[in-house]
This record gives C-alpha cells, structure tokens and sequence, in this order.
C-alpha cells in the first residue's frame, strides 16, 4: 500500500494562499469566465468528482460548486445534512479518512471552522471551506474578481464593510491583508470582528462607529444581512442595533462617485440595504453573484494541479 501521497494543499482562510496565488486565482476566474460566455468546451478536471457537505444550507454555494465542476468537466456529489453527520455518530477524523478516498476534493459548508480544518487535517485530498461562522473566503474570491473586472487592481483602495462583524467582515480583514487594500470597518458597539483575525491586520483596518463617516471618499462599500443564519431570535435585538448602518443612497454619496457596492447575498431590501442602492442599473452584485462559479473553477483548478 502506497502511503507516500503528498500533502494537499487547502483553501480554508484567505491565508493560506499567497497574494501572488490568490491574485493569480482572480485573473483565471475572469478567463475561465470568457471562456464559458464564448461557448469553448474547457474540461480541465474531467473524471475529477467533488464532494460537498453541506451542514448549512445553501443557494449559490451548492449550484455554483455543483454548476463549476460540470462545466470543466467533472461531477459534483451533494451530501445533505442527512446524508452526513460530522462528528456525530462518526468522528470527523473518519469521515475525513474515508471520503478522501474516494473523491478528488472536498468542499464543506458547516458552523464550526475548527471542523474544517480537523477534517482537512485528516484529508488526502484538497479540502475548501464552502463557509464557516469564522470565515466565507469563496466570496472574497468572487468579490476581487469582480472589482478587478470592473475597476481594476484594488491595491491601495479603500473598502469600507458596514454591519455585523462576522464571517464576511472576518474575510475581507484577510483580503485587506492580501491583497494590499485598506479597510474602514462601520460596526456598532458589541458587535466588532474577533481580535485575533483583526490584530494581524491592523496596519490595513480601522474600526469606525460612523458608518457616514467610514463611507467618505471610499471605492467599495459591502455589507450583509444584519441576522445571519442561526441568528434569526437576535433579529430584533440586531435591527435596534444596527438601524443607523442602512446602507443608503446617502451613504454611497458620500463615497467616491464610482464606487461599487457589493452584497453577498440573499439581501433584505430596507434592512441592510435601501433597493435603490442594490438594485441600480450598473449594480455589480449580479456580476458579484455569478463570479462564486467562474472563481471557484479557478480554485478547483489550482488545488487539483497542486493537490
């Protein structure tokens, strides 16, 4: 039995790329995107079969994963929370062990990020993290392939991220750190990002209460739902909180005069975001959405070449 299978490379932080990598990813998720609009056939991971567990559930996370590998060429396997129980009934340990194995790369949506990297710690294979309640790193790669298509190198701009300090906020304090951006970050009292990912970052972030004030003269401004999933008996807690972090029409003019707003989606139209903000003729979080799919094949790709 062969055990001298080399180490694969994961994707569970921002992190645990390198800036070069990361930017390298951003530049192939806008080819393989040309790519796909012209109609080519590019079936770089055929035979290649992604499994993807899924202990929270998702829209774009599933069919973007699920819709990439068919396009390059490979299959997807969806396991539902009921198809899988991480740690319950079998360790994580095991059920890492056993489907690395089996499939070629893994992505796994869950709550707790310490069950990403238990189960990529035991992986023979390149393990993602689809989302976790510390970190959603797939978007931030959407996100980057998006301002560079519509605006170019971020490098030296400035983001400003209005709401809950949460996954999002977590992952855009490592994109500041990666890809060279500084980011104000507009959350109210009691509800800051976690130190140990914001320390690292502090010469890149600043906390600003005034989300009026956080918005001057910024490029991007991103926000999300204010009651992430699990989180819906704090919604009234949560709208008391953050009722003065609407991002407006008022808000986006107190940003530059060409700066993009971003949402990773699903958005409550009144709550975080006014319509007329979202829903703007030029609004990029369409493009924002699409580009999950076309980054993620780019990662794919890369881990696989790596892996």
């Amino acid at each position: 039995m062969d055990n001298s299978h080399k180490q694969p490379r994961h994707f569970l932080t921002l992190l645990d790329l390198t800036p070069e990598e990361l930017r390298g990813l951003v530049r192939r998720a806008s080819e393989l995107k040309a790519i796909q609009h012209r109609g080519d056939i590019h079936e770089s991971l055929r035979n290649k079969v992604l499994g993807m567990i899924f202990e929270k559930s998702s829209t774009r996370t599933r069919v973007s994963f699920e819709a990439g590998m068919a396009q390059l060429g490979g299959s997807a396997l969806f396991l539902s929370p009921r198809d899988t129980q991480l740690g319950r009934g079998e360790p994580i340990e095991d059920t890492a062990r056993v489907l690395s194995r089996m499939v070629d790369v893994i992505m796994i949506r869950t709550f707790e990020h310490e069950k990403v990297e238990r189960f990529a710690a035991h992986s023979r294979v390149p393990v993602i993290n689809g989302l976790t309640d510390l970190v959603h790193p797939c978007q931030l790669l959407a996100d980057m392939q998006t301002w560079h298509e519509h605006r170019g190198d971020i490098k030296g701009r400035t983001a400003v991220w209005v709401g809950d300090g949460n996954n999002m906020c977590h992952s855009y304090i490592n994109a500041a750190r990666q890809f060279d951006f500084q980011l104000r970050i507009a959350c109210p009292e009691g509800y800051d990002p976690d130190p140990a990912i914001l320390e690292p970052a502090a010469d890149r972030c600043e906390i600003v209460r005034d989300p009026m004030a956080a918005a001057a003269g910024a490029d991007l401004i991103v926000t999300d739902v204010w009651a992430s999933m699990g989180q819906e008996e704090e919604q009234a807690r949560r709208e008391a909180a953050f009722a003065g972090y609407q991002v407006t029409a008022a808000m986006m003019a107190e940003a530059k005069p060409d700066a993009l707003f971003m949402h990773c989606l699903p958005a409550h139209r009144g709550e975080e975001v006014a319509a007329e903000v979202i829903d703007r003729p030029d609004s990029v979080v369409w493009d924002e959405a699409e580009n999950r799919l076309h980054a993620q094949k780019a990662l794919l790709e890369f881990l696989l070449a790596k892996g």
